[in-house]
């Protein structure tokens, strides 16, 4: 697998995006994805973006173009579909997303928060280039990625 591409979540593929499943142990990193969609609705600075590998949806992200905490645009989240994962989509995924987020104003900084009992998470993002400064927000560390 080595072409993805990120399209906005719209009507035809919304729901898709809420039939993607993470595994057991994966469940309590991350909100469901369509409460993500629902507080996109509200929040009209974050930008949802169906995965998609050929025709079929195989993640979700979601992000903000305002500059929050640790002077950074902040990932809000960044999903797999189970069935999917361990096929290199995540990392094409976060390459993807940080190009894009390239793009917003004043872009200096890429701040992305995860539970720190999340090895794949942990790894991906350090491989990456994301640092840990030792930020904590609640129950996750957050790490940045100067750009």
């Amino acid at each position: 697998m080595n072409m993805i591409q990120l399209v906005p979540v719209t009507a035809e593929n919304w729901e898709a995006c809420c039939e993607l499943t993470l595994t057991a142990e994966q469940q309590d990193f991350m909100e469901a994805n369509v409460y993500s969609i629902a507080q996109a609705k509200f929040e009209p600075s974050l930008v949802l973006r169906a995965i998609m590998a050929g025709e079929a949806v195989v993640g979700f992200v979601m992000y903000n173009t305002e500059l929050e905490e640790l002077d950074g645009y902040w990932i809000y989240r960044i999903m797999i579909d189970q069935a999917q994962q361990g096929n290199g989509i995540g990392r094409l995924a976060m390459q993807a997303v940080i190009d894009e987020m390239r793009a917003l104003p004043a872009a200096k900084r890429i701040v992305v928060g995860y539970r720190p009992d999340n090895q794949a998470a942990h790894r991906l993002y350090a491989s990456l280039g994301f640092i840990d400064h030792g930020d904590r927000f609640g129950r996750e560390m957050a790490v940045r990625l100067d750009i």
